[in-house]
């Protein structure tokens, strides 16, 4: 006969212990097992009673009975207006008791995201934005209930994007590689604490940009969420946010963008300081055309309704210490018969102390670059505070702009094409309580309008035409510098006294600055057709 001696010195209860504590195991795994399939079938049953206008789908469910956790495989959730592609997707996430918070004295739940995926495109962005109902109530909040009843105290998410696609022809605006992880979200630890809780999160941006959030929160803030945190942003491309762009009539080529500030948004304070924002390299054009006049009327009211609610408004405070810009800016005017472009290039643009609150003294702006490719542009601004409608000191100058890069222009507006000649504008402009004082000179010099190899195809009565032109030019010409000269006043009262500065200036580019730079061209050809 064989016989079982047990180790020598163990206690007896021990053994049973042991063994009972197995078979207790075994069962334990048995019944997760056996409940495992029916759990998951009940789960999305209750998260898609829960959402609204979203569907949820869950391929696998396991059960961890020693850590009293969950771990869910292939959660899917779809739009059902719009349900391919997926809005998002978790491969893998995994809920579970928070222990550390039991010393504490509360029963919250950790929370862990695999390489979760985001993806929204324009056709469900549209269906959302039809729904009456925010997607803040569309029952997030209980369906995450039907994952794990405890309230998530720390959530951490590994690997996960978020991807954006408007046309299937564009780039797609895309985060990679998001890193999240946000602790103390149940305020656990620390409830005095007027920020209790720790954000910090990285993430590729357009796959060559780079971005950091690093702060604090106080998720349970009523009636919103708070945060207080410091970012940065680096190498962001800007060419591939055509598909925003493209919305506000921007074509958008190249440039880089880097900022660096801190954010705090709560119920009692909203306050964004940028300490500094770099764009270099872009070009940028601003397209107008019939087509879209009417949706620019409509923005630009909605812009201006928008400024005028956010000046100087207690509480709410927009900053950027300073912002530098190089490249290239333009307009590109496509209602005109030709269409014309007037543009900046070599551009340096140098603005400081930007801001919604006046209170903060005024802002300062200096401007480098090349009319039109060739006349070298220098303009300096200081805007002070609008207590009483637009307040600022505007002054201009470009030398030596060749005028045949403008003649679409000219020939949009005058019907002239020219072969030589420069244009130099002066100007100094100062608008306050209500009124402009300043004036434009512009100054036009070796002007060539007529040139018969440039024409030798063109009919008789168009060279006969810009001849005459030429010669009523050059009898307006000061001997001996050929060069002609005239001052346009513009002082008076603002049509609108509601106009802010940003109105205002864009009235004196499309008033004025069109204006006097066509003294010579515009009004002598009108003369001509009469």
């Amino acid at each position: 006969m064989i016989k079982i001696h047990r180790p020598t010195g163990v206690p007896k209860f021990l053994i049973w212990f042991a063994v009972i504590s197995a078979g207790l195991l075994l069962v334990l795994f048995a019944a997760a097992s056996f409940l495992e399939e029916p759990l998951r079938r009940k789960m999305v049953q209750g998260m898609n009673q829960a959402l609204d206008g979203y569907r949820a789908e869950l391929e696998e469910l396991d059960l961890h009975p020693i850590g009293l956790s969950v771990t869910l495989r292939g959660l899917t959730i779809t739009q059902e207006a719009h349900p391919d592609p997926p809005v998002a997707v978790f491969p893998e996430m995994g809920a579970s008791v928070h222990w550390r918070s039991l010393f504490s004295g509360r029963l919250v739940a950790d929370w862990q995201l695999e390489e979760p995926r985001i993806h929204v495109n324009l056709e469900q962005l549209r269906e959302e934005n039809k729904d009456e109902v925010p997607v803040q109530k569309r029952g997030w909040q209980e369906a995450i209930k039907q994952i794990y009843p405890l309230r998530i105290n720390l959530l951490q998410i590994r690997n996960g994007s978020f991807t954006y696609i408007e046309d299937a022809q564009d780039r797609p605006i895309e985060l990679s590689a998001v890193m999240l992880e946000a602790r103390n979200i149940q305020n656990v630890q620390s409830p005095q604490d007027s920020y209790p809780s720790s954000v910090y999160m990285t993430a590729d941006i357009f796959s060559r940009g780079r971005g950091e959030i690093d702060g604090r929160a106080d998720f349970l803030a009523d009636p919103f969420p708070a945060v207080d945190v410091v970012f940065s942003l680096a190498e962001i491309p800007l060419e591939d946010l055509k598909p925003v762009s493209s919305h506000v009539n921007l074509i958008v080529t190249g440039g880089n963008l880097a900022a660096k500030g801190r954010i705090e948004y709560a119920p009692s304070v909203k306050a964004t300081r940028i300490e500094h924002l770099d764009i270099d390299g872009i070009r940028i054009d601003y397209v107008h055309s019939a087509v879209t006049a009417e949706r620019e009327k409509k923005r630009a009211e909605k812009v201006k309704e928008a400024a005028g609610e956010v000046s100087n408004k207690p509480g709410l405070l927009f900053l950027i210490e300073r912002l530098r810009l190089t490249g290239e800016a333009g307009f590109v005017n496509e209602e005109t018969d030709p269409d014309y472009r007037v543009f900046l290039s070599d551009t340096e643009l140098n603005i400081s102390n930007l801001s919604n609150q006046f209170r903060r003294g005024p802002a300062t702006a200096d401007l480098k670059g090349k009319f039109m490719g060739s006349g070298e542009a220098v303009a300096e601004a200081t805007f002070r505070p609008e207590d009483k409608g637009a307040d600022f000191d505007l002054i201009l100058q470009i030398e030596k702009a060749r005028l045949p890069s403008m003649n679409d222009l000219l020939r949009a507006y005058g019907n002239v094409d020219v072969v030589a000649g420069t244009l130099s504008l002066y100007s100094e402009v100062s608008v306050k309580e209500n009124r402009i004082d300043g004036y434009f000179k512009p100054l036009l010099e070796d002007v060539d309008v007529y040139d018969k190899r440039q024409e030798k195809d063109e009919g008789i009565f168009k060279k006969m035409y810009e001849g005459l032109v030429g010669g009523l030019s050059s009898l307006l010409e000061n001997e001996p510098r050929e060069e002609v000269a005239t001052r346009i006043d513009i002082s008076g009262p603002l049509d609108d006294p509601e106009a802010n500065t940003l109105e205002v200036i864009l009235l004196l580019i499309r008033n004025g600055f069109f204006n006097a730079i066509l003294p010579g061209f515009e009004r002598e050809v009108n003369n001509l057709r009469e």
